[in-house]
């Protein structure tokens, strides 16, 4: 049904105007009782499905990526189409309107979508208005600098959202692979990262109560790179990596919009984050959890990932050209597996 008739008819229309028109139509079915209805449909509670990884006991693996629900405004309601766990932001200390329009790009004939939002977000104080009405769902914060953050004081933005979300959200991701940032460069710099993991580690210790920190990594990096990411991962011990963000390669694509600026997301880097995670996987002798996210829209895509050495999976893009029915396809072939 989704994708004969709902699909076609948003797919008319402006992709950023049709995401928060689908927020709002999932608030008021939620509200007038919908939420039942949803979780009947699309959630499968099993014990087999249930992972551990990096401290928390996940219900299930596959989980909604970071850039849906940016505000965390709607993460108890898309927590009943069956996700195991759902990454808010990116979230930036102050709000954000992001980059100018038009910003978000369908790649219909590619199964693909090119975003350069550039962090539009509220700001950290709104998310955590949000987060107190959490329920029993496990929510990652991701979060990243405002953009008009001068270098030296890039640390200070990330540290300044970690502290705030802390007592809020089960983990972080650091994004340092955005494609739509400035001074990228630096965000890529070994040395930097170390820098900021180690004071995002330290600031960690603070708290009675010490949460998970993950990086997200791009898909864009060579092999010498990724031992570089293994080499810090070791000197740091950060929790683990989430392979792969969006893409800023445009290889073998068929849609007019190959051309717009931003990052690739969707089936066209589906086989990139795979090796990604593969090679992460194999070098590091499976010595981090990872996270794989990156052209997930069918069971077959989803369990390469896990086979390739990913812990858990994320899913966007495929949530958006699949339907919510993909989340309990891809939790039903995993208990084929079992």
């Amino acid at each position: 049904m989704y994708k004969l008739i709902i699909r076609p008819i948003l797919f008319l229309f402006d992709p950023e105007k049709v995401h928060y028109f689908t927020f709002s139509l999932i608030k008021f079915f939620s509200l007038i009782g919908f939420g039942i209805i949803f979780r009947n449909l699309f959630q499968i509670k099993n014990s087999k499905l249930e992972r551990e990884v990096f401290g928390i006991k996940f219900p299930n693996p596959v989980g909604l990526a970071a850039g849906f629900d940016k505000n965390g405004v709607l993460f108890n309601q898309l927590s009943n189409f069956g996700f195991g766990f759902i990454e808010i932001g990116t979230v930036t200390p102050k709000g954000q309107i992001g980059n100018d329009k038009k910003r978000l790009f369908r790649l219909k004939e590619d199964d693909g979508i090119i975003n350069r939002m550039g962090f539009n977000n509220q700001g950290v104080n709104a998310a955590i208005k949000k987060l107190k009405s959490k329920r029993n769902i496990i929510i990652g914060g991701n979060i990243g600098k405002n953009t008009e953050t001068a270098p030296e004081n890039y640390t200070g933005d990330y540290l300044e959202c970690f502290n705030a979300l802390h007592r809020y959200v089960d983990y972080f991701v650091l994004n340092v692979s955005c494609p739509n940032v400035s001074s990228h460069a630096k965000l890529n710099d070994k040395e930097y990262l170390k820098e900021l993991i180690t004071d995002v580690q330290e600031a960690n210790k603070k708290f009675e109560t010490q949460k998970p920190i993950l990086l997200k990594i791009a898909p864009d990096l060579n092999n010498n790179q990724l031992d570089e990411i293994i080499a810090l991962i070791n000197e740091t011990s950060i929790d683990g990596v989430i392979a792969s963000n969006t893409s800023i390669k445009r290889d073998d694509l068929l849609s007019e919009n190959k051309k717009e600026r931003g990052g690739l997301s969707g089936k066209p880097i589906s086989k990139k984050s795979t090796e990604i995670i593969s090679y992460l996987y194999r070098k590091s002798k499976g010595s981090f959890p990872i996270i794989g996210v990156g052209g997930i829209h069918s069971e077959r895509d989803a369990l390469e990932k896990i086979k390739a050495g990913a812990s858990l999976v994320q899913i966007y893009t495929g949530f958006i050209y699949e339907g919510p029915q993909l989340v309990k396809r891809i939790n039903k072939a995993i208990l084929k597996e079992c």
